[in-house]
């Protein structure tokens, strides 16, 4: 009769701890679901918050357009659109911020660094000369902006969402021409 008496009081405190442990990483992937570290292919770091109101802002990039192109490196449209957004972030050069972030989940080396093969040959073969990312938080931040723009989970391919100091501009779903964005970023810049 002493060992169930032992063995329930062990039961019931485990459980205790483990939901009290679970409840705190819960609190704080509340805390930091508003910011995003993402990574480049060339290992910088780029912190994306997320603002109340459904809108994204990195630290420094005030009075910048941000172009969130969220794409896959198998994808025609997504293939196409890069040398658009290249055109785009060279035209505006310091106006303006694009950034690539795949859907496809990171693939990690035995030293546990990303491999950027794929990304650097989508990079060269379509001319994508914008900042890419690839990183664990890649998923989330896609999640997140779509969510907020309620697409659902399954969005489509490529999808680019404009941004200005943490307000949302307009979006774009699947193949765009260059001319459609570049008058929202002439509208937001109020050139």
């Amino acid at each position: 009769m002493l060992n169930k008496s032992l063995v329930y009081i062990t039961l019931i405190l485990s459980l205790t701890f483990f939901t009290a442990c679970s409840s705190d990483n819960e609190a704080n992937d509340m805390l930091a679901s508003n910011e995003f570290v993402l990574t480049t292919t060339d290992a910088k770091q780029i912190v994306v918050k997320k603002n109340d109101k459904d809108g994204f802002s990195i630290d420094g990039q005030n009075g910048k357009v941000i172009v969130f192109d969220i794409f896959a490196t198998w994808c025609p449209p997504c293939q196409a659109s890069a040398s658009h957004l290249t055109s785009l972030q060279e035209k505006y050069k310091d106006k303006i911020l694009v950034i690539g972030s795949t859907v496809e989940r990171p693939e990690f080396t035995k030293e546990g660094n990303i491999v950027n093969d794929k990304l650097e040959e989508f990079r060269l073969k379509h001319n994508a000369k914008y900042t890419i990312v690839n990183s664990d938080q890649n998923l989330r931040l896609n999640n997140a902006i779509t969510s907020s723009l309620k697409m659902g989970e399954r969005y489509p391919i490529p999808t680019v969402v404009l941004y200005k100091d943490g307000k949302y501009i307009n979006h774009y779903v699947g193949s765009i021409q260059e001319e459609f964005i570049e008058s929202d970023i002439k509208r937001a810049l109020e050139i």
